[in-house]
């Protein structure tokens, strides 16, 4: 399972998701040239986006193909990402196990 957190500079988590994803191949398969913030995670690892690839992240999920995520997880990931873009010096953090 993959976690999703927003946290400061300092590293204070600021939100997090309440769902994850799931690695499996769905996630594992996608094409890291068309997504290449979703496509670059790591099941066992942890990946930070700053505000600048979070808006790349943005462009990505809607465009995700059915079964990579959850609805409730993709709204979970838009809503902090843009949460992201809001504030100021937050980054979107992915928690592999």
């Amino acid at each position: 399972m993959i976690n999703v957190q927003v946290r400061s500079e300092s590293g204070t988590i600021e939100a997090r998701a309440r769902h994850g994803v799931v690695w499996g191949p769905e996630l594992a398969g996608l094409d890291q040239s068309a997504f290449p913030m979703m496509g670059h995670l790591l099941p066992y690892a942890d990946t930070v986006l700053n505000s600048r690839q979070v808006v790349t992240l943005l462009a990505e999920v809607p465009r995700l193909p059915p079964g990579v995520v959850t609805e409730e997880f993709a709204r979970e990931l838009l809503d902090l990402a843009q949460e992201v873009l809001d504030g100021q010096h937050l980054y979107l953090w992915f928690l592999g196990d």
